[in-house]
C-alpha cells in the first residue's frame, strides 16, 4: 500500500490557482523531493498533506485513509519547518517529547524514546539545553528528532536546510539522508535547491505553475529532462536557438544556430518546422588549445573555435566563458584543474563536445 496518495488535488486563493490537479503516490520508506521555483505550488502541496490548508478539489489519503476531514495533529505526520519552530521556553528533551505527549504515547515510554531520538541525531547529553544555547545545525537536529519521535506515517520537511550556511548545509544534507534511511522514514522534502533535491530524493518531482511537469529518478531528471523548462531549472546549461541544417548522418542531425554556429545533435523524433532549442551542459565540454591538432571529426563530434573571455577559479573547478563565432557565449566547467593546463582570457581554444550530449527541444 502507498503511504501517500494525492488524487487531482487543487487549491485556489481567490482567482489564483496555487495547485492544479496534482496527483502523486509515495511508497513506504521512499524519499520524494518536491522541487521548483518560488510560487510553483510545492509548499501549498505540503500544507495540504499536513492539514494546514484544505484543498478545493481532490483527495488526500495517508496509509489508505482519507484524511480530508482530519486536523493536522490527527494525521500522524511529522513536520520539520523551515525555521524549525522550536519552543524557546522548553528544553531539548521537552521539545522532542512534545508531540508524543499529544499523540498518546505512554508517559513511561517517553524518556527512552527521547534518548533514542537524540542519539540518532547525535545530540546525546544535550537534553537539558534550551534552543537559544544551540547552534543552527543543532536546532535543525532537534527539530528532526521531534518530527521522527512520534513514529509518523510520513515526514514532511519544508526547506529543512535553507537557514544554514553553505558548508553546514552540505554536511547536514548527508547526515539527514543517513538518518532518514536508517529509520526507513517515508518523506517528502520541499526545496528550491536543486542539489538538495537531487541528493536527498529517491525520486524528484518538478513543479511549475501549480502543476507537476516531470517526475523521475535524479539521474533521469538531469540527463533526460522532459522539457526546456525542466532543463533550464535543473543544472547549468548553454542554450542556442537553431534551425535544421543540410546534413543528417547515422542518427545525428546538423543544426545551425542563430549566430551561425553549426552543432550536431541526436536526431529528435520530430522537430516539425525545424526550429529547436539546443542545450549543452557545461560539464560535457572539453576545451583544447587551438594549436593542438584536432581529432578527426565524425558524426558524434562537435568542434567549434572560440576565444576565452573569462576564467573563474572555484576551488577544485574552473568556470571558463568562451566566445564563439557570432558573439555567442559558452560556459565550460573544467574539473580537477591541478591536472589540466591553465587557460587565460584572450586565448584561442577549440570547444569540443559529443553530439550525444546535446539536448534538443
Amino acid at each position: 500500500m502507498n503511504v501517500l496518495e494525492l488524487k487531482d488535488v487543487t487549491k485556489k486563493y481567490g482567482g489564483f490557482t496555487a495547485v492544479e490537479n496534482v496527483s502523486l503516490e509515495l511508497e513506504p520508506g521512499k524519499v520524494l523531493s518536491l522541487l521548483g521555483p518560488s510560487g510553483c505550488g510545492k509548499t501549498t502541496t505540503l500544507r495540504i498533506i499536513a492539514g494546514f490548508a484544505a484543498p478545493d478539489g481532490g483527495t488526500v489519503q495517508i496509509a489508505g485513509e482519507d484524511v480530508g476531514q482530519l486536523k493536522p495533529y490527527e494525521r500522524n505526520v511529522g513536520l520539520l519547518f523551515q525555521d524549525y519552530a522550536l519552543f524557546p521556553h522548553m528544553t531539548v528533551a521537552q521539545n522532542v517529547a512534545y508531540g508524543m505527549r499529544y499523540r498518546g504515547t505512554p508517559a513511561a515510554a517517553i524518556p527512552s524514546r527521547v534518548k533514542q531520538m537524540l542519539s540518532l541525531v547525535q545530540l546525546a547529553g544535550m537534553e537539558a539545553r534550551y534552543p537559544s544555547q544551540l547552534s543552527g545545525g543543532q536546532q535543525q537536529r532537534v527539530a528532526l528528532a521531534r518530527a521522527l519521535a512520534t513514529d509518523p506515517k510520513i515526514v514532511l520537511l519544508d526547506e529543512p536546510l535553507s537557514a544554514l550556511d553553505a558548508k553546514l548545509r552540505l554536511e547536514l544534507r548527508i547526515e539527514l539522508k543517513e538518518i532518514l534511511r536508517s529509520v526507513g522514514a517515508t518523506t517528502i522534502v520541499v526545496t528550491h535547491d536543486q542539489e538538495e533535491a537531487l541528493s536527498l530524493g529517491d525520486e524528484v518531482v518538478i513543479m511549475h505553475a501549480g502543476k507537476i511537469v516531470q517526475r523521475g529518478a535524479p539521474t533521469q531528471i538531469y540527463q533526460s529532462p522532459a522539457s526546456k523548462l525542466v532543463a533550464e531549472f535543473v543544472g547549468r546549461s548553454n542554450w542556442f536557438q537553431a534551425t535544421r541544417g543540410s546534413s543528417s548522418i547515422a542518427g545525428f542531425t546538423s543544426y545551425v544556430t542563430s549566430d551561425g554556429v553549426e552543432i550536431r545533435a541526436k536526431s529528435p523524433p520530430s522537430d516539425r518546422d525545424g526550429r529547436v532549442n539546443l542545450c549543452v551542459r557545461p560539464e560535457h565540454i572539453e576545451l583544447m588549445d587551438s594549436a593542438v591538432t584536432e581529432a578527426p571529426r565524425d558524426a558524434d563530434h562537435n568542434s567549434i573555435a572560440g576565444v576565452v573571455l573569462d576564467v573563474a577559479s572555484l576551488g577544485p573547478d574552473v568556470h571558463v566563458v568562451v566566445e564563439l563565432p557570432g558573439k555567442a557565449r559558452f560556459l565550460a566547467i573544467r574539473k580537477n584543474v591541478r591536472k589540466i593546463p591553465g587557460l587565460a582570457p584572450g586565448q584561442c581554444v577549440r570547444v569540443l563536445f559529443s553530439a550525444s550530449d546535446v539536448l534538443v527541444f
